[in-house]
Formats: C-alpha cells, sequence, structure tokens
C-alpha cells in the first residue's frame, strides 16, 4: 500500500517556474515507478513525465519535453517536477501515481494515486 500527497501547487505567470513534491508513505515506495498526470479543464486526464524506481530513467509526454524534469529521492519517499517555461496550456491539476511496473504511461497501469494540486498558468 501506497499513500501519495502533492504540495507545490499555486499559481504562476507564463514563462516561470513550479516544483511539485509528492510524498509517499508506505515500505514499497522504492519498488515502484512514480509518474505525474496532469488533467486540464474539460480534458481527460494525461501522462506527463515518469521515473524508474532506480531513478536511472526518466520518460516524459512530447509536450514537456525539455521543460519539466521528474526526479524521485528514495531516501525521502518523496517525487518531484521540476516545471520551467510553464505555459498557459500547462494549467491543471497535477496527479502523483504509482505503479509497480517498469515504464507504465496509462493511468490503467497505475494502482495508486494522490488528490491532485492545481497548477495555474497566467498568460
Amino acid at each position: 500500500q501506497v499513500q501519495l500527497v502533492e504540495s507545490g501547487g499555486g499559481l504562476v505567470q507564463a514563462g516561470g517556474s513550479l516544483r511539485l513534491s509528492c510524498a509517499a508513505s508506505g515500505r514499497t515506495f522504492s519498488r515502484h515507478t512514480m509518474a505525474w498526470f496532469r488533467q486540464g479543464p474539460g480534458k481527460e486526464r494525461e501522462f506527463v513525465a515518469g521515473v524508474s524506481w532506480s531513478g536511472s530513467v526518466t520518460y516524459y509526454a512530447d509536450s514537456v519535453k525539455g521543460r519539466f524534469t521528474i526526479s524521485r529521492d528514495n531516501a525521502k519517499n518523496t517525487v518531484y517536477l521540476q516545471m520551467n517555461s510553464l505555459k498557459h496550456e500547462d494549467t491543471a491539476v497535477y496527479f502523483c501515481a504509482a505503479a509497480p511496473r517498469i515504464w507504465p504511461r496509462e493511468s490503467h497501469e497505475f494502482d495508486y494515486w494522490g488528490q491532485g494540486t492545481q497548477v495555474t498558468v497566467s498568460s
């Protein structure tokens, strides 16, 4: 069992940066691939970025590649999403998710979800 709590969302101007954090509880955190998803107004939830259990492999949606960086600290049971050069279209609720699988991208592959944190980018 893994419990996830996101933080770090807020209001930022276009071109700015934010860093999201996801604190996990549960002894099996380090055995899970971690990822960030987002759901914008009137849109379906979409994959943003993922990181392998060791942190050595990261993968991204094309829409955020080069602007966002996902990382994890297994000693702190925390995963991060550094978001730079933010655009208005990045406005969404961002969710942290965990999966005991290799490099998942689809929502149904993830077993655990946080409650989400709102990111609003003003244009």
